[in-house]
């Protein structure tokens, strides 16, 4: 359980093109989500702002995390994310919660 891997992404898509990313992620996301060590891979639309978004990524390990990157779907979806994005997305590692109850 504590090799588990936890990332929030935030993305954002150049003015009128949010339509662009949730076509991109319904291609890729059956592929991520077959992948080894997938455990969640889901994108969210920010409420009041079509062209923002949250992915939520949860991994088995830091090595199927690392696999995920150098799958050949990801590197497809690399070159072509910046023809609709506004620019890289923001990657958030999350580390695991402690509890402060004793």
């Amino acid at each position: 359980m504590f090799d588990e891997v936890r990332l929030v992404v935030i993305i954002n898509t150049q003015p009128g093109r949010g339509s662009d990313q949730l076509a991109a992620f319904e291609k890729l996301a059956p592929l991520v989500r077959s992948e080894q060590g997938c455990i969640q891979y889901d994108l969210h639309p920010v409420v009041g702002n079509s062209d923002s978004f949250v992915l939520i990524e949860k991994w088995a390990s830091r090595k199927a995390l690392d696999a995920h990157h150098l799958a050949p779907h990801m590197l497809e979806a690399a070159k072509h994310n910046p023809t609709f994005r506004a620019g890289p997305a923001t990657v958030l590692l999350l580390e695991p919660a402690v509890s402060s109850l004793k």
